[in-house]
């Protein structure tokens, strides 16, 4: 197992490596004033959707009530998306980074979602349908309702009320995430464009310097 993890960290720095140096011009997908550049889903559509997002001081602000999720009003394919993050105050609770959306359901979509509930930041969710190669169910088993496919590694999250940085890498649907730096996940996905989110879910949250670098 460890020489197979040596092997997964390797390939994730050579990957990390050959997309620097085709990397574009970096876009902001937060300009630190407004949401602009996003649109919103609320569960039920019970409340206005800028009582649940919102920006304050720079940031965004994520209420984590009721259920729903932001989104890029463009599809993305092939790129490397930075997302630094923490619980505003001090208390773990749950959200995550929807990645190649397909489907715009709510409160869910279809898609794959970047954990970062506190403890698990970096395992894959499969939201709505979506799918990953590396996901096995077990015989015989019903498929649960959100599979996961777990992270390789310990947690590398901070203490809560300090930031956190994701770097997650796409190329031709294929997923591969840091979480301040240290290698957690790779998931490869037949969907190779979609949307990029974030999420709502339980408790406060806070997001800055959202940024996306694509590549060829």
């Amino acid at each position: 197992m460890k020489r197979k993890l040596a092997i997964l960290g390797i390939a994730g720095i050579s990957l990390m490596g050959s997309l620097t140096v085709q990397a574009q011009k970096t876009e902001k997908l937060f300009n630190g004033k407004n949401l602009s550049n996003w649109e919103f889903i609320v569960d039920k559509n019970s409340t206005p959707a800028e009582q649940v997002f919102s920006v304050k001081d720079g940031l965004i602000q994520i209420a984590g009530q009721p259920f729903g999720y932001m989104y890029t009003k463009q599809k993305y394919s092939n790129y490397k998306l930075h997302v630094e993050w923490r619980w505003p105050d001090g208390k773990e609770a749950n959200s995550g980074i929807f990645l190649l959306i397909e489907d715009l359901k709510s409160p869910f979509p279809n898609g794959i979602e970047c954990q970062l509930h506190a403890g698990d930041a970096g395992d894959f969710v499969l939201l709505g349908g979506s799918d990953l190669a590396e996901y096995q169910n077990k015989p015989g088993q019903p498929r649960p309702a959100f599979p996961v496919v777990k992270k390789h590694t310990q947690s590398s999250e901070v203490k809560a009320g300090e930031w956190n940085e994701a770097n997650i890498f796409v190329k031709d649907g294929v997923i591969t995430v840091y979480v301040n730096g240290v290698y957690q996940n790779t998931g490869t996905n037949k969907v190779k464009e979609g949307h990029i989110g974030l999420q709502s879910e339980g408790g406060p949250i806070q997001f800055r310097n959202v940024t996306l670098t694509p590549w060829e």
